[in-house]
């Protein structure tokens, strides 16, 4: 059988498609953007987990911030991840708290290959600016936000299966460093 070099898949076939694929990081790390085009290269589907969330909350998610506080809404972001993580396998850009959630982070780690998109600063100010929906943001400086949420949660993402840098450039140059790093990644429990 002859692999193409540019499919994942045709290196690992039993393990890319077989479990979903999350993404985490911090925001403004490309998780949505990156995750729609990296489940359109994979032919797999992709979903956002804010979006679900919304979507079963019927508001948004600084609404749910607002009228019923982070942990509030970080239950429900663990009871809907977890409801698609036992679906079909599929490609889910999680907010960036989600995986600080001690729950949440197990769930990931045993029922999915798990990346972190990792950016600097300035990249994630950056793109942090084009949108104001962020409950983490209302009213601070986007550069001390980001610097603090760094310093904690950085280190829990480094838990994650994979590494790979979301960096300035345009978003799919960071896809095709997630399928190199697909196409290489083994996990015995997987391969066994």
């Amino acid at each position: 059988m002859s692999r193409n070099p540019k499919s994942p898949a045709a290196a690992n076939p039993t393990s890319i498609r077989d479990r979903s694929i999350v993404l985490v990081g911090l925001m403004g790390s490309g998780k949505s953007t990156v995750g729609r085009r990296l489940a359109g290269r994979l032919g797999m589907r992709f979903a956002d987990a804010d979006d679900e969330i919304e979507r079963a909350a019927g508001m948004t998610i600084a609404d749910i911030f607002e009228r019923f506080g982070e942990a509030h809404f970080r239950d429900g972001e663990r009871r809907v991840i977890a409801r698609m993580l036992a679906g079909k396998p599929m490609v889910l850009a999680t907010g960036g708290g989600a995986f600080i959630n001690p729950d949440t982070r197990a769930l990931i780690l045993r029922d999915s290959l798990c990346i972190w998109l990792d950016a600097d600063i300035a990249t994630l100010v950056e793109r942090v600016g084009r949108r104001s929906h962020r409950p983490l943001l209302k009213n601070r400086d986007p550069a001390e936000v980001l610097r603090e949420l760094a310093a904690v949660r950085n280190p829990i993402y480094a838990e994650a299966h994979l590494r790979v840098s979301s960096a300035s450039t345009p978003h799919d140059h960071t896809v095709r460093a997630i399928l190199e790093a697909l196409s290489k990644w083994e996990d015995p429990q997987w391969n066994s």
